[in-house]
């Protein structure tokens, strides 16, 4: 039988699928040890930042291992699959010897064969060599061999290779546990198969230790007991692992509100004839088959006012100390998805007609309901517009979308009474709130762009006049 040589396994790193992004988890695998894959073929799907993302695998061969289970967050330039391109089947499974000494195995490297990480190697993927305990018998063995070179007083031959601290077996959750818990897993007293540390070594590592029979040493301070994890009541709490989603709009927001200062402004305003027309426009067979809301004339209203004061489409460039003006319109749209909110935007959209924006509203609308937002599409943004109204919510502070200059939020469209030409009438009234980057936006300049939106809902047929 003929041993596959390590020069015929290729390794697929964690991609970075987006600009910038660190890691990403494994949501989902498409493939299982030994199935053949092809080049272009979809072998996993993984969560990043702010997108589910599947991944492709770049040649083709057998499946020798995946590197990480489900439900993993792992490094962008992480090896998390290992594919052969020999041309062959899957290598049999090979039953493992008895016992292997330690020696023997650090002097025949090439025979290791990977395993899943945080498992420790085996000689094969079948059994796992058992541990010995705690010490590591190498060094003893090389200073028997030492000893026996210098009783011949031979040349010595070339040095075998130095003994290697051998890494403490845990999963990778458990290694995540541990590093979160601040617990070094060499200093932990395995309890599981094969030596194995469990969750539970992990927080017994943490939990103050029992009276011992000898006089314990003294800490240098004080240390504060640590509560174990699984102490608390489960039926009374329910702990939810702040990643992807979550924890990339949780970073974002912070870098926001306290990077750019912000000032917000709110107007009411009756938009009881923008209401009046997007039933016109529902009827409209140049609309036929498109998405017509208040949305879209609220975000058509956005394009005319940012032609009107366009200093209010621009970024703030930290490292230039430069005010960057934008000829062109991002506009962002921020959406409520099962994994959390996200904020795509529409590209050039102050190039788009009127059907043309709804349509684009609608697949945007569609995409990030099916969780099919890719990052590209929620990079290089400018300005942003957040629909709480859908909430039966009147208003909010929203914070801005980092890198952006203001976000519009649009509260609930409600039947009130109102001062409509000199007498008060049942009026369909909104309130519009205008957060904005004060770095770039005085308050003159954001309370004339309010005003301009405010005044083209009031009578949209300034949409055709401004415009």
């Amino acid at each position: 039988m003929t041993t596959m040589t390590e020069a015929s396994v290729r390794e697929f790193k964690m991609p970075d699928v987006g600009e910038g992004l660190t890691e990403a988890e494994i949501l989902k695998w498409y493939v299982q040890v030994g199935d053949k894959v092809t080049d272009g073929q979809v072998v996993c799907e993984v969560e990043t930042a702010k997108a589910a993302v599947e991944l492709p695998i770049p040649y083709d061969g057998v499946v020798r291992e995946l590197r990480f289970p489900e439900g993993t967050t792992v490094d962008v330039g992480t090896s998390i699959i290992a594919v052969d391109v020999s041309g062959g089947e899957a290598p049999p499974v090979a039953a493992a010897p008895e016992a292997v000494a330690p020696v023997a195995e650090e002097a025949e490297p090439q025979k290791r064969q990977p395993v899943l990480v945080g498992y420790g190697v085996a000689a094969s993927s079948t059994k796992r060599r058992p541990r010995k305990g705690p010490e590591v018998t190498v060094p003893a063995a090389a200073q028997a061999v030492q000893a026996e070179l210098n009783g011949h007083g031979a040349a010595a031959p070339p040095p075998a290779p130095a003994p290697v601290q051998e890494r403490p077996l845990a999963k990778p959750p458990v290694r995540k546990l541990a590093k979160d818990l601040g617990v070094d897993l060499a200093t932990v007293t395995p309890s599981g198969p094969d030596g194995i540390i469990t969750r539970e070594d992990v927080h017994a590592a943490v939990a103050p230790a029992e009276p011992a029979t000898e006089a314990p040493v003294a800490p240098a301070a004080p240390v504060a007991p640590v509560t174990p994890v699984a102490a608390y009541d489960t039926s009374r709490e329910t702990r939810i692992p702040v990643k992807g989603v979550r924890k990339a709009t949780a970073q974002a927001m912070i870098g926001s509100a306290f990077t750019a200062p912000h000032v917000t402004e709110f107007v009411t305003v009756d938009v009881t004839r923008t209401m009046k027309l997007v039933e016109e426009l529902k009827q409209d067979k140049e609309f036929a088959g498109l998405r017509v809301n208040p949305l879209l004339l609220i975000a058509k209203a956005i394009l005319v006012a940012i032609r009107r004061n366009p200093d209010i489409n621009a970024s703030w460039d930290e490292a230039a100390q430069e005010i960057v003006l934008k000829h062109y319109v991002n506009l962002g749209i921020a959406a409520a998805t099962p994994r959390g909110l996200i904020v795509p935007n529409i590209k050039d959209a102050h190039t788009k007609t009127l059907p043309q924006l709804s349509a684009a509203l609608g697949d945007l609308v569609t995409t990030a309901r099916e969780g099919k937002t890719s990052p590209a599409a929620m990079q290089g943004g400018t300005i942003t517009i957040t629909n709480v109204g859908v909430f039966g919510v009147d208003t909010g502070t929203p914070i801005l979308n980092p890198g952006e200059s203001a976000i519009l939020a649009v509260g609930a469209i409600k039947l009130q009474p109102w001062v409509h030409k000199g007498k008060i009438k049942p009026r369909q009234v909104t309130t519009l709130a205008l957060s904005f980057d004060h770095r770039l936006v005085d308050g003159e300049l954001g309370s004339k762009f309010l005003a301009d939106v405010a005044a083209i809902l009031e009578q949209p047929k300034r949409l055709m006049t401004w415009a």
